[in-house]
């Protein structure tokens, strides 16, 4: 989380745009893992996790694009989910990912980490 808020923004504002985008990966990445358990949505319960954590993620993302720039927020929360995923997989489904998926991984972790660390962006 950035030290400073956007310009002309409370550190608390920006702070709270951070925190929706932490929930609004955590649900989109529910959403996307359920993907697969719906089985076409075949299956009730993870067919319902997959509409509502959509629902939830995109809704929240909304509420984030008040605080955050709109490239930032999207970089964070695409990276954040396509990693979060991807472990999700090895995890749940135990697909293994060959040394490109690693390295393209590990780049995107490094885009989010400059991102966060570096980008003097503000919110319009």
């Amino acid at each position: 989380m950035p030290a400073q808020a956007h310009a002309g923004q409370p550190l608390l504002h920006a702070m709270n745009g951070y925190l929706l985008l932490a929930f609004a990966i955590v649900a989109e990445v529910i959403a996307t893992s359920s993907l697969k358990a719906s089985q076409g949505f075949t299956r009730l319960l993870p067919s319902v996790l997959v509409v509502t954590g959509y629902v939830a993620a995109f809704y929240l993302l909304m509420l984030v694009m008040r605080t955050v720039p709109v490239g930032i927020a999207y970089a964070i929360w695409s990276g954040a989910g396509i990693v979060l995923v991807s472990l999700i997989a090895v995890v749940l489904y135990r697909q293994v990912p060959d040394l490109a998926a690693c390295v393209g991984i590990g780049l995107i972790i490094a885009g989010v980490a400059v991102i966060q660390l570096f980008s003097k962006t503000s919110a319009h």
